[in-house]
């Protein structure tokens, strides 16, 4: 597979520092903050994704900005289950642009990202204690890689072609094998792929790509760029059409997360020039043409513009929920719960102090609490990686 094994950069010189709400080692574990500062005042490094380990600690998968490229360095940050910094590795500038979701299989993390000069797909994978990291070429030749997500025991990976001007649905496995692969117009123009390509090299918006297997099914979705618009697209990975679309309006609306629950139900939200609306149990179709915005939605002025989405399925209290995670005009990170057979709004949290915080990631912990990543920005330009952790008990503040 023309692997090779990267030397690892490690303990980069950077002073690390967390904040906890309280000083019991016992209380620590279950509800702190953290913000994991750097003595290389202005570096910019932003969180991806985060997954805790079987230590109880946490692994990041980030971005840092690169001084001689136009693309997204690899930065990978591991912490213990206190939220204070262990480690943490800036891969190889050969190496660029991460992408989301980070995939824990068996004892190994992968994430994809690409080669700085073909552009071409790589997988990555680390240990628990980033004591290794590993990077193997995808087969097939799949360049500009956007999403991805982990279905049983491959990876489902959405990519950009530039060359046919294709949007890119594969299944890849874990040795990054090409098990096979679609391609679907975006269109044609001489602008049409210019809000893609400004989405990789970080000077346009970022776009919120997804792809994924719709639960209890062999459909597979993605949200990207199909026919000159930012859809949500279904196909069989076969078919030289797809088998449904739901149409977004051009580059200016569409689906900002998607999460499926099975079936033809999906706990999703969308944008529409700026507005965002909030679907936490909705029907949509699966085959044919329908649009977005026929859609509806929850409106909430307190959400930025376009904002960025984060759907997470828990189990808290004993009770299926929703929680949405989102960016919010006060500069604080909103979590929204929602009763995920009803759809119905439980309540509210909001994360954030003193600066300014986005959200990147959540997820479920092994004590039934929820940790989330996102940045923070130091002087209120200097972009930091943060995590919240938050005890079982306080969710089960929210849903009871």
């Amino acid at each position: 597979m023309n692997k090779r094994i990267l030397i690892l950069i490690t303990l980069l010189g950077g002073f690390m520092f967390s904040c906890t709400e309280e000083s019991n080692p016992a209380f620590d574990t279950n509800n702190f903050t953290s913000i994991f500062d750097n003595s290389k005042f202005d570096a910019s490094y932003f969180p991806i994704d985060i997954r805790q380990t079987p230590d109880g600690g946490y692994l990041v998968l980030g971005g840092r900005k690169l001084t001689n490229s136009n693309f997204t360095g690899i930065y990978l940050l591991k912490a213990d289950k206190f939220g204070k910094f262990v480690t943490e590795i800036e891969v190889e500038e050969s190496s660029v642009n991460p992408i989301a979701k980070f995939a824990a299989y068996q004892d190994k993390y992968y994430f994809f990202c690409m080669d700085a000069v073909t552009q071409e797909a790589q997988l990555v994978d680390v240990d628990a204690d980033l004591s290794a990291v590993n990077i193997t070429p995808v087969e097939g030749g799949l360049t500009y890689p956007a999403a991805s997500s982990f279905e049983g025991d491959e990876f489902v990976l959405l990519s950009y072609n530039n060359g046919s001007k294709e949007s890119v649905i594969s299944l890849v496995s874990v040795s990054g094998a090409l098990q096979i692969s679609k391609g679907y117009s975006i269109g044609t123009g001489e602008d049409i792929e210019e809000p893609i390509i400004n989405h990789f090299i970080r000077t346009g918006r970022q776009y919120p790509f997804e792809v994924g297997r719709v639960a209890g099914s062999s459909l597979y979705y993605f949200n990207g760029f199909y026919n000159y618009t930012f859809s949500l697209v279904f196909t069989n990975i076969t078919s030289d059409d797809p088998i449904g679309v739901v149409q977004g309006q051009q580059d200016d609306g569409g689906f900002s997360a998607v999460t499926s629950l099975g079936g033809s139900k999906f706990a999703t939200s969308r944008f529409n020039f700026g507005d965002n609306y909030l679907l936490p149990n909705k029907d949509l179709s699966t085959s044919g043409n329908t649009s977005s915005t026929d859609l509806g939605g929850y409106s909430l002025p307190e959400m930025v513009e376009n904002a960025e989405v984060k759907i997470l399925r828990a189990s808290i209290d004993n009770k299926n929920v929703l929680i949405y995670g989102t960016d919010t005009k006060t500069k604080q990170i909103g979590l929204l719960f929602y009763d995920e057979a009803a759809g119905t709004f439980i309540s509210s949290r909001y994360l954030g102090f003193s600066n300014p915080f986005e959200i990147a990631s959540l997820t479920q912990t092994a004590d039934g609490g929820l940790a989330v990543c996102g940045t923070t920005y130091l002087a209120g330009r200097f972009p930091r990686i943060c995590i919240f952790k938050l005890s079982k008990d306080k969710l089960a503040e929210n849903v009871n």
